[in-house]
């Protein structure tokens, strides 16, 4: 879109009563927001619109909104960001089939037909050690066979889907609660970075936009929007995340859950969910086996259905069996495995090492570990 289209845009959004579906509407009747801009009070009143509202197109926008509309717009070109409007060819088609789609898109990042094969990830902020590396490991696969991976760069179970589908040398959506020009939280800079050389980085929100509380109901639509099913990797009762499930719901996705610790507070919302009719997620075959009957045969043959293989492990030896029984899937310290070993501390120590070596284990913060 060049930058007097975007104007447009832009101010026809920002003049009072002018919605989402007010702005739609006007547009299919006259045709290009330019043309709204330009009717007159009697063909916007032919078109639907109120005496009051077509007096507010007529009367346009005050001198200090008219500028900052023309430094979003700059800034959009400064940043080589893309806007992609519900009229353009490349709009997600799955998106634009929701009650509410976002009108105008900020995109960082390109958009590719196989990301309408697609799956959310979402989840707690304070998720466990063990939840994250579950959701990465399910995205990772998930990635390896072709499958997008969509999520909303928050710290967490977020993050942690976003890191799986890099690992998986796949593609992930990452769709922001602020304007495309912020990275929220500001830690994920580095990870926005790589998630737009492999993926998308979107926004329906200004240029300038903060990352305030009532923006992330509205944008977890869009997560599910772009999929063919949300997955609630480990989410308290509390959690934003069973928003985006209810609205999947509502948009006709499928809806998982991963189980989690019955005693876990951070899992008692995912959990829940399951018992309400979520299907019961182990790994990424139980997804693809869900979505692939929606799935026709072109977007097929972008799926890589062989990548997810029984690895061939070299068995363990004594030591080696002894600390590995020792961990679980929950995070235990190096403590821990010494007193249920009966092993020195540098014997636990170099088995720990050994194990990490052939991906058996990983080491959490504060020399924590973990099965894989």
């Amino acid at each position: 879109m060049d930058e007097a289209s975007l104007t447009s845009w832009l101010t026809l959004q920002a003049i009072d009563g002018v919605g989402d579906r007010t702005l739609l509407r006007l547009i299919h009747a006259f045709g290009a927001p330019e043309a709204v801009l330009n009717a007159t009070i009697a063909d916007l009143i032919s078109a639907g619109c109120s005496c009051e509202l077509a007096a507010s197109v007529r009367r346009g926008l005050e001198a200090s909104v008219r500028r900052q509309i023309d430094c979003q717009v700059k800034v959009v070109e400064r940043l080589k960001i893309q806007t992609v409007t519900l009229f353009d060819r490349s709009y997600p088609a799955r998106l634009k089939a929701i009650p509410d789609p976002p009108p105008l898109l900020y995109v960082s990042g390109s958009f590719l037909p196989r990301d309408e094969v697609a799956v959310a990830i979402v989840g707690g902020r304070r998720a466990t050690p063990s939840g994250r590396l579950i959701t990465e490991e399910i995205a990772k696969d998930l990635a390896g066979c072709g499958v997008t991976i969509v999520s909303g760069l928050a710290r967490g179970i977020d993050a942690a889907a976003h890191r799986g589908a890099l690992l998986g040398k796949g593609r992930t959506i990452a769709v922001l609660g602020c304007g495309i020009d912020r990275t929220y939280p500001s830690e994920h800079h580095t990870l926005r970075r790589n998630i737009e050389s492999r993926g998308v980085v979107i926004s329906e929100l200004p240029i300038g936009a903060a990352p305030q509380s009532h923006h992330f109901p509205r944008r977890n639509r869009i997560i599910s929007g772009l999929s063919l099913g949300v997955l609630v990797g480990e989410a308290a009762i509390d959690s934003g995340s069973l928003i985006t499930a209810r609205l999947a719901l509502e948009q006709g996705r499928e809806v998982f859950a991963v189980p989690g610790s019955l005693k876990e507070e951070a899992c008692r919302g995912s959990n829940r969910l399951i018992k309400e009719g979520a299907k019961l997620i182990e790994g990424a075959q139980d997804i693809l086996d869900e979505i692939l009957p929606q799935v026709d045969a072109r977007q097929r043959t972008t799926l890589y259905l062989d990548s997810i293989g029984i690895e061939v492990r070299v068995p363990l030896g004594k030591d080696e069996t002894l600390v590995y029984e020792a961990l679980s899937y929950e995070a235990r310290s190096i403590d821990a495995v010494i007193e249920r070993t009966g092993l020195s501390a540098a014997q636990v120590s170099a088995v720990l090492l050994s194990l990490e070596l052939n991906g058996r284990i990983r080491q959490l913060p504060s020399q924590q570990y973990i099965r894989l």
